[in-house]
């Protein structure tokens, strides 16, 4: 298999550096709930809020940016969106209750989804098919990053200042970014060789009835609740019930991420060379396992607890690489900025949607009581799992 290009390398490790400050701002909520829902005396059902209001803004914004995002060049459209996500995050920052923190959430949500499926889109635009999922392996390591470093370096300035100060920090670093990205990412006008487009709103409905793309959008939609519905609790649920204790959350980050720098460019390489299908059914298979024993596992010394969370990160998180890979391949080039944004937008509202599903099923007894009913939420992500594995095989591949 042809290797990468200098300059493909450089701009997926551009992409990837974009995609950290996206993911770190969404990913810092959940290992944040013990310490959001002392400090703001706030609920199970209000923490849910909090973080499904943020896939909510983003997946309806999404649904709206589906219609036109493909009328504009690549690049200032990733500048303008990446820039709204970096206020929207510094506006969390100056949050001091649950009311204002929300409205914040869902604006950095609502630009943070659009500029994350940009992300995706120019890697599809730029990375030949047989090289795909590679290259969304290497932008995936974003994720290992932003969990090996970012989130730790967020949780020890929350514990040792307050929880508004991490996102501080995510502001700062998005800065860095939008200025790496302004020199850096090129233009791409590729997706109008084939005119530009016209009847945006007709556009984008003929995209939505095409079979294939609806096969895409529902099998997006089964591994993302196969994964997010049982993450926003994952961190009170260790604290509460495994018995880990709140300033030792950032290793379980620390260890998912440090091994997902390795594991999702090799899932990336397997998928390529072994099939993207072969390989997302064997890591769902693993995942489901791994979730089951997460969701169901008593009070446990740190070291399992980190063992059962490094196997967690690696396959369950790993899965995406091959799935983002199928899914990318689901239309040609000039409707790609559209499907993806289409799908983000999809992967956003079921995000949405079983946070808000987890928040009515997980309950507490008392501020400082166990959670009940989580292991509910892993027979749940077990089902939308397996029935992921039929649906990635209905989706053809067009480019």
């Amino acid at each position: 298999m042809p290797r990468f290009t200098l300059s493909e390398r450089a701009l997926l490790l551009l992409l990837a550096a974009v995609q950290f400050t996206h993911i770190m701002d969404f990913m810092i909520m959940m290992p944040m709930g013990p310490q959001l829902m002392r400090e703001l005396e706030i609920g199970t059902g209000k923490f849910a809020i909090l973080t499904s209001g943020y896939t909510w803004s983003a997946g309806l914004v999404g649904l709206v940016a589906t219609a036109f995002i493909d009328r504009f060049d690549r690049r200032p459209a990733l500048l303008v969106m990446f820039a709204g996500f970096i206020l929207g995050t510094l506006a969390c920052a100056f949050s001091h209750s649950f009311e204002a923190l929300l409205a914040a959430r869902i604006i950095s949500g609502g630009f943070g989804g659009v500029s994350g499926a940009l992300v995706m889109t120019i890697v599809a635009d730029v990375v030949p098919a047989a090289r795909r999922a590679a290259g969304i392996g290497i932008v995936m390591t974003a994720f290992a990053v932003a969990s090996a470093l970012g989130v730790p370096a967020g949780l020890f300035l929350a514990q040792t200042y307050d929880w508004e100060t991490p996102f501080v920090l995510i502001a700062i670093v998005g800065t860095v970014m939008w200025i790496v990205a302004l020199l850096g990412v090129p233009s791409l006008r590729g997706h109008f060789i084939a005119g530009p487009p016209t009847g945006r709103w007709k556009a984008m409905m003929a995209l939505a009835s095409d079979r294939n793309v609806q096969w895409a959008l529902l099998f997006m939609s089964a591994m993302v609740g196969a994964h997010f519905t049982i993450i926003p609790f994952l961190s009170p649920y260790l604290v509460a019930n495994v018995g880990i204790q709140e300033k030792q959350l950032f290793l379980v980050y620390l260890t998912g991420g440090v091994l997902t720098i390795f594991s999702s460019p090799l899932m990336g390489r397997l998928a390529d060379r072994r099939g993207r299908r072969r390989v997302y059914t064997w890591v769902t298979w693993v995942a489901s396992i791994v979730v089951l024993c997460l969701t169901n596992a008593p009070r446990l010394e740190l070291g399992w607890v980190l063992v059962l969370a490094g196997f967690f990160f690696v396959f369950a998180s790993g899965r995406f690489v091959p799935g983002q890979a199928i899914t990318s391949l689901a239309v040609a080039a000039p409707q790609r900025g559209a499907f993806m944004s289409l799908s983000s937008c999809v992967r956003d509202l079921v995000s949405g949607i079983v946070s808000s599903i987890g928040g009515l099923i997980v309950s507490r007894s008392g501020a400082a009581g166990p959670l009940e009913h989580y292991h509910l939420l892993g027979w749940i992500a077990v089902a939308c799992g397996l029935v992921s594995l039929w649906l990635a095989r209905q989706v053809k591949e067009v480019a």
